[in-house]
Protein backbone atom coordinates (compact mmCIF):
# COMPACT_ATOMS: atom_id res chain seq x y z
CA UNK A 1 0.00 0.00 0.00
CA UNK A 2 1.32 3.69 -1.02
CA UNK A 3 1.45 5.90 1.90
CA UNK A 4 -1.19 8.44 1.62
CA UNK A 5 0.09 10.98 2.64
CA UNK A 6 -1.89 14.51 4.33
CA UNK A 7 -3.12 17.38 2.01
CA UNK A 8 -1.76 20.56 1.88
CA UNK A 9 -3.13 23.88 2.27
CA UNK A 10 -4.39 24.42 -1.07
CA UNK A 11 -5.54 21.60 -1.80
CA UNK A 12 -9.38 22.25 0.01
CA UNK A 13 -10.91 25.57 0.72
CA UNK A 14 -10.88 26.81 4.52
CA UNK A 15 -14.41 24.81 5.40
CA UNK A 16 -12.62 21.99 5.78
CA UNK A 17 -9.95 22.93 8.18
CA UNK A 18 -11.88 22.30 10.77
CA UNK A 19 -12.44 18.81 9.63
CA UNK A 20 -8.74 18.00 8.99
CA UNK A 21 -7.67 19.40 12.34
CA UNK A 22 -9.12 16.13 13.79
CA UNK A 23 -6.90 13.91 11.76
CA UNK A 24 -3.29 12.83 12.71
CA UNK A 25 -0.52 10.94 11.77
CA UNK A 26 -0.20 9.68 7.69
CA UNK A 27 -1.35 5.99 8.61
CA UNK A 28 -4.35 6.94 6.43
CA UNK A 29 -5.43 3.02 6.59
CA UNK A 30 -5.14 2.49 9.96
CA UNK A 31 -7.13 5.62 10.85
CA UNK A 32 -10.25 4.75 8.38
CA UNK A 33 -9.77 0.90 10.26
CA UNK A 34 -10.06 2.36 13.87
CA UNK A 35 -12.89 4.25 13.04
CA UNK A 36 -14.77 1.31 11.83
CA UNK A 37 -14.33 -0.66 14.83
CA UNK A 38 -15.23 2.44 17.32
CA UNK A 39 -18.30 3.15 15.72
CA UNK A 40 -19.48 -0.42 15.66
CA UNK A 41 -18.46 -0.66 19.59
CA UNK A 42 -19.68 2.54 20.31
CA UNK A 43 -23.22 1.41 18.92
CA UNK A 44 -22.89 -2.20 20.48
CA UNK A 45 -22.35 -0.14 23.82
CA UNK A 46 -24.96 1.70 23.96
CA UNK A 47 -27.44 -0.29 22.29
CA UNK A 48 -30.56 -0.15 19.83
CA UNK A 49 -32.81 2.12 22.39
CA UNK A 50 -29.96 4.34 22.37
CA UNK A 51 -29.75 5.17 18.44
CA UNK A 52 -33.35 5.87 17.97
CA UNK A 53 -33.37 9.29 20.40
CA UNK A 54 -31.98 12.45 19.24
CA UNK A 55 -30.32 14.14 21.96
CA UNK A 56 -32.51 16.85 21.89
CA UNK A 57 -36.18 18.12 19.86
CA UNK A 58 -35.07 18.67 15.99
CA UNK A 59 -31.62 16.86 16.08
CA UNK A 60 -30.67 13.71 14.32
CA UNK A 61 -30.87 10.48 15.93
CA UNK A 62 -27.23 8.53 16.38
CA UNK A 63 -29.11 6.54 13.60
CA UNK A 64 -29.13 9.67 11.26
CA UNK A 65 -25.93 10.94 12.15
CA UNK A 66 -24.37 7.14 11.33
CA UNK A 67 -26.55 7.51 7.75
CA UNK A 68 -25.04 11.19 7.30
CA UNK A 69 -21.23 9.84 7.89
CA UNK A 70 -21.91 7.48 5.01
CA UNK A 71 -23.76 9.17 2.56
CA UNK A 72 -21.24 11.98 3.10
CA UNK A 73 -18.31 9.69 2.69
CA UNK A 74 -19.77 8.25 -0.49
CA UNK A 75 -20.29 11.78 -2.05
CA UNK A 76 -17.00 12.81 -1.16
CA UNK A 77 -15.75 9.29 -2.57
CA UNK A 78 -17.22 10.10 -5.78
CA UNK A 79 -15.90 13.53 -6.03
CA UNK A 80 -12.45 11.85 -5.26
CA UNK A 81 -12.82 9.31 -8.32
CA UNK A 82 -14.15 11.73 -10.73
CA UNK A 83 -11.29 13.97 -10.21
CA UNK A 84 -8.70 11.57 -9.83
CA UNK A 85 -10.10 10.42 -13.46
CA UNK A 86 -9.36 14.11 -14.91
CA UNK A 87 -13.04 14.66 -14.56
CA UNK A 88 -13.28 18.61 -14.88
CA UNK A 89 -16.72 18.74 -14.75
CA UNK A 90 -17.84 21.30 -11.35
CA UNK A 91 -19.59 19.25 -8.87
CA UNK A 92 -22.48 20.04 -6.71
CA UNK A 93 -22.56 20.75 -2.89
CA UNK A 94 -25.23 18.54 -1.21
CA UNK A 95 -27.56 19.92 1.31
CA UNK A 96 -27.65 16.95 4.48
CA UNK A 97 -30.95 17.72 6.19
CA UNK A 98 -32.80 16.62 2.86
CA UNK A 99 -30.55 13.54 2.78
CA UNK A 100 -31.14 12.49 6.28
CA UNK A 101 -34.71 13.16 5.72
CA UNK A 102 -35.63 11.32 2.74
CA UNK A 103 -33.15 8.75 3.83
CA UNK A 104 -35.58 7.54 6.49
CA UNK A 105 -32.93 5.80 8.23
CA UNK A 106 -35.16 5.63 11.66
CA UNK A 107 -37.02 2.62 9.74
CA UNK A 108 -33.83 1.06 8.93
CA UNK A 109 -32.30 -1.64 11.11
CA UNK A 110 -29.43 -0.69 13.10
CA UNK A 111 -27.52 -3.63 11.63
CA UNK A 112 -28.02 -2.60 8.50
CA UNK A 113 -26.58 0.75 8.79
CA UNK A 114 -23.57 -0.79 10.51
CA UNK A 115 -23.14 -3.15 7.46
CA UNK A 116 -23.33 -0.82 5.20
CA UNK A 117 -20.80 1.86 6.43
CA UNK A 118 -18.58 -0.80 7.12
CA UNK A 119 -18.46 -2.17 3.41
CA UNK A 120 -18.44 1.67 1.90
CA UNK A 121 -15.05 2.11 4.67
CA UNK A 122 -14.32 -1.52 2.67
CA UNK A 123 -14.72 0.10 -0.60
CA UNK A 124 -12.60 3.41 0.20
CA UNK A 125 -9.94 1.65 0.99
CA UNK A 126 -9.99 -0.56 -2.52
CA UNK A 127 -9.85 2.40 -3.96
CA UNK A 128 -7.33 4.18 -2.21
CA UNK A 129 -5.47 1.31 -2.74
CA UNK A 130 -5.82 1.41 -6.89
CA UNK A 131 -5.62 4.98 -7.45
CA UNK A 132 -2.49 5.95 -9.35
CA UNK A 133 -0.04 7.66 -7.05
CA UNK A 134 0.09 11.22 -8.98
CA UNK A 135 -3.94 10.96 -8.94
CA UNK A 136 -4.20 12.08 -5.45
CA UNK A 137 -3.50 15.45 -6.76
CA UNK A 138 -5.26 16.14 -9.41
CA UNK A 139 -7.62 19.49 -8.99
CA UNK A 140 -11.64 19.29 -9.72
CA UNK A 141 -14.45 21.37 -8.42
CA UNK A 142 -16.59 20.80 -6.11
CA UNK A 143 -19.34 23.10 -4.64
CA UNK A 144 -17.49 25.99 -6.65
CA UNK A 145 -14.07 25.50 -4.88
CA UNK A 146 -11.12 23.24 -5.91
CA UNK A 147 -10.19 20.45 -4.04
CA UNK A 148 -8.08 17.44 -4.63
CA UNK A 149 -8.15 13.62 -3.80
CA UNK A 150 -6.19 13.57 -1.20
CA UNK A 151 -8.41 16.13 0.47
CA UNK A 152 -11.28 14.61 0.22
CA UNK A 153 -10.07 10.91 1.44
CA UNK A 154 -8.34 12.78 4.62
CA UNK A 155 -11.39 14.91 5.02
CA UNK A 156 -13.42 11.58 5.46
CA UNK A 157 -11.76 10.58 8.96
CA UNK A 158 -11.91 13.57 10.00
CA UNK A 159 -16.00 14.21 9.42
CA UNK A 160 -16.23 11.03 11.04
CA UNK A 161 -14.39 12.06 14.20
CA UNK A 162 -16.63 15.12 14.42
CA UNK A 163 -19.35 13.57 14.67
CA UNK A 164 -18.08 10.89 16.62
CA UNK A 165 -17.34 13.43 19.04
CA UNK A 166 -20.83 14.60 18.99
CA UNK A 167 -22.19 11.47 19.67
CA UNK A 168 -20.11 10.94 23.05
CA UNK A 169 -20.57 13.99 24.21
CA UNK A 170 -24.54 14.69 23.36
CA UNK A 171 -25.93 11.42 23.38
CA UNK A 172 -25.81 10.40 26.92
CA UNK A 173 -27.53 7.41 28.46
Amino acid sequence: MKTLSQPKKGDYSAFFSTYLKLVSGNDYEEQILKQVDLLVTLFHEKGSEWAEKAYEEGKWTPKEVLGHVTDTERIMTFRALCFARGDKSSLPSFEQDPYVLNARFGQVPIHLLLDDFVAQRFSLLSMTRILPADSFDFVGQADGNPITPRALFWIIPGHFTHHLNILKERYTT
